[in-house]
């Protein structure tokens, strides 16, 4: 991963933190730092060492103290459109940058951490020239421009936690250092979450206790009536952290219960108690017995068949997360504090359910679960693989992308990791190029059955090379594992490349951490291996696979 920091202050006070941690978690890690105050020569110019360096990723961090100087030289006339003229300048600079590294994020920090000047005071709102009112535009006005701009990244620059000294203004006046180490350490953290959702590493799911985590009191001890959820007392704490869990299960996040109770008790608060606000529905896994709760939540990932790493588990005993941390390492465990009151500021503030991307889809994902949680149970019942395979019903819609699918598209690049064969993000902007590109064969892949629609869970990207292919991207939902969604994809695309003329197909397996689900995807697919993670087919030698979907 190569990163270039660039800004109008000191920035080599940040490189350091940020270098370490990024060099801790990216074994080939490179850092670029533009000399101080360069961004308009870096940015411009197609011959800077930055464009030379060609970043992954460019971090362009603008001290508010540095713009309020730039505010204070603009004549009193002018200051009415410093925010719009400020805005197109970095459009300007986003358009360079897009038109020469268009595979490259930007990672922008807000003015959110304002350096208020007081000049009018409260009464700033009403003076559209003060620096009050334009640079409140300027952090409006910069989120509108990450929704146009496709790798453009806003983070908020206010630290969600306390840190003592942001400034030390000796230091601006000696070294132009804007910012404390320990800002920028907090910073170098926030900056590496979202680099860690770019490269596929982001929480999907939470499980979640049920006494004194989601109400207060102990269901079968206390009973319906007393626990304590509601308007009333501590009770509101409660229904505030439920409306949050709520709110993170509308944006895709998995919630899944995993509670020491007789399931009939623990899941009458959901049916019989008018205040509670999540339902059973919310929940795309519901499991209540007296099993250790390591052992439960391990249940939990083999249904979700979703990586530990991406769990996270919330539960007011200090003892149960002491032995899931020690059972489950990967698995991330929040030490709640004691009053529940603070569970949702601490919680918000740990920032664990970092997005670089949201689409529709995610609003069905809770949904999806609990149809292959009955999925499940229907295989339990049936003895024969390919019986239950017929008994699903299957239907597949394969095709070449589609403007309308671009971002779901996209989405799935960046964050399968376990089907994918060589795990290479794209962004929406990538993905669209190939639509209009003559040597790229393109398969989106559409799945439903009885139970319902698993939606768009399959992408191939083939690059065409005269009379030869290769398979640039093969990713699929791990939903579909095993249901023979792959081999009528490779039918179609055995297919299609030989309406193109194609005679041979080349395919690789780039292995990582998590990837080991598709070591032997190419040698199923029906290629030969040439070395250990090459494959070769002869599309006049390939035998059409047996797969249990009806295509549409």
């Amino acid at each position: 991963m190569k990163l270039a920091l660039l800004g109008n202050y000191a920035t080599q006070f940040l490189a350091k933190p940020l270098s370490k941690k990024l060099k801790s978690e990216y074994a080939e890690f490179q850092l670029y730092h533009a000399e101080f105050n360069t961004v308009d020569f870096e940015l411009l110019d197609s011959d800077s060492l930055l464009m030379q360096f060609e970043p992954d990723i460019i971090l362009w961090h603008e001290s508010t103290l540095g713009l309020r100087d730039l505010f204070y030289q603009t004549n009193a006339v002018s200051r009415e459109n410093f925010a719009e003229n400020y805005i197109q300048k970095i459009g300007n600079y986003l358009a360079s940058i897009n038109s020469k590294l268009s595979n490259c994020r930007i990672i922008f920090p807000n003015h959110s951490l304002v350096f208020n000047d007081n000049v009018f005071g409260h009464f700033s709102s009403k003076v559209i020239s003060s620096w009050k009112f334009q640079i409140d535009k300027i952090n409006f006005l910069l989120n509108e421009l990450s929704v146009k701009e496709e790798n453009f990244y806003i983070i908020d620059s206010q630290p969600n936690k306390k840190i003592e000294v942001i400034t030390d203004y000796s230091m601006v006046v000696n070294a132009e250092l804007h910012f404390t180490p320990d800002y920028l350490n907090w910073l170098s953290e926030e900056i590496g979450q979202l680099i860690a959702v770019f490269r596929g590493l982001f929480k999907k799911c939470i499980v979640l206790d049920l006494d004194n985590t989601l109400w207060g009191g102990i269901i079968g001890d206390d009973g319906l009536e007393s626990i304590q959820i509601g308007n009333l007392g501590i009770g509101k704490a409660f229904t505030r952290f439920q409306k949050w869990l709520k709110e993170l299960k509308y944006r895709g996040v998995i919630l899944a219960i995993c509670s020491k109770n007789e399931e009939s008790i623990a899941k009458s608060p959901f049916l019989n108690n008018p205040e509670m606000i999540l339902k059973l529905d919310d929940f795309a896994v519901f499991v209540a017995n007296w099993n250790s709760k390591a052992d439960n939540i391990n249940q939990i990932q083999q249904i979700l068949n979703i990586g530990f790493d991406s769990m996270v588990f919330i539960d007011d005993n200090p003892a149960e997360r002491d032995i899931v941390r020690k059972h489950l390492p990967l698995v991330c465990v929040p030490e709640l504090p004691v009053d529940p009151s603070y569970y949702l500021p601490f919680l918000i503030s740990q920032n664990l359910f970092e997005i670089s991307s949201f689409t529709e889809n995610d609003f069905e994902r809770t949904k999806q679960y609990q149809e292959e949680s009955r999925r499940i149970e229907l295989s339990k019942s049936i003895t024969n693989m390919d019986e239950y395979l017929i008994s699903l019903e299957m239907n597949a819609r394969i095709c070449p992308f589609n403007e309308l699918d671009l971002e779901r598209i996209a989405q799935l690049t960046q964050r399968s990791n376990q089907f994918n064969l060589r795990t290479i993000r794209y962004s929406k902007i990538e993905i669209e190029k190939f639509l209009s590109n003559p040597n790229y064969l393109t398969v989106s892949v559409e799945v439903s059955d009885k139970f319902g629609n698993y939606g768009l869970i399959g992408v191939v990207i083939i690059e065409i090379n005269g009379s030869n292919a290769v398979i640039d991207t093969w990713i699929m939902s791990c939903r579909v594992l095993k249901r023979t969604v792959e081999h009528a994809t490779m039918n179609y695309v055995v297919q299609r490349l030989g309406e193109l003329r194609v005679q041979s197909l080349l395919g690789e397996y780039i292995p990582t951490e998590k990837n080991k689900l598709v070591l032997n995807l190419l040698s199923d697919l029906g290629m030969s291996k040439r070395n250990t993670n090459n494959y070769f087919l002869d599309l006049k030698k390939y035998k059409k696979l047996t797969s249990f979907i009806n295509e549409l």
